[in-house]
């Protein structure tokens, strides 16, 4: 395994370790309950739309192309904790594959199905990903800080750069 995989893949499980942890502190009633902080969503379905990223992302990288638009969108991942937890573990497994050109397709207008397709690549992906999941993860802790008393560990949601920052601001 390279060098730059590692480095990803030990990033993806830290997080994935933290959004695990919490879920499994979380009483199921509390992963499912609407939170007014975050206009009604719920920790599940932000869960969810972390996993199916990263499910979208090993999906194409057996096609040659990702369309995170295209995702499954699961009821169950945001309504079953365990179901999501075994999930996070899965895809922790799954990434484990060489760097590879890959195509994006996205499409950003709301009244049109037109797609524009870009270069990528299965590193930079992962890296979107795993920046995007520490997004959600921020939102996840405000959810939890409001339907719940569980802890999370105080880099929960917190970008590496910034955790980095305040570090040598604290010297």
């Amino acid at each position: 395994m390279n060098p730059e995989n590692l480095h990803l893949q030990q990033a993806i499980q830290k997080v994935f370790l933290q959004v695990s942890t919490a879920l499994e502190n979380l009483e199921p009633e509390q992963y499912i309950l609407p939170s007014t902080c975050l206009f009604n969503a719920t920790i599940g379905q932000h869960v969810r739309h972390i996993i199916e990223l990263f499910i979208e992302l090993e999906e194409g990288y057996k096609t040659g192309t990702v369309n995170y638009e295209k995702r499954k969108r699961d009821y169950l991942i945001e309504t079953d904790k365990n179901f999501a937890i075994a999930l996070l573990n899965r895809i922790q497994n799954d990434m484990l594959h060489p760097d590879k050109s890959l195509l994006l397709e996205a499409g950003y207008k709301d009244d049109s199905d037109e797609l524009i397709i870009m270069e990528t690549n299965y590193y930079r992906e992962l890296a979107y990903n795993l920046e995007h999941t520490v997004h959600h993860m921020a939102m996840i802790r405000i959810g939890i800080n409001e339907l719940s008393s569980v802890a999370v560990d105080e880099s929960f949601g917190i970008a590496s750069s910034t955790i980095k920052y305040r570090s040598t601001c604290a010297q």
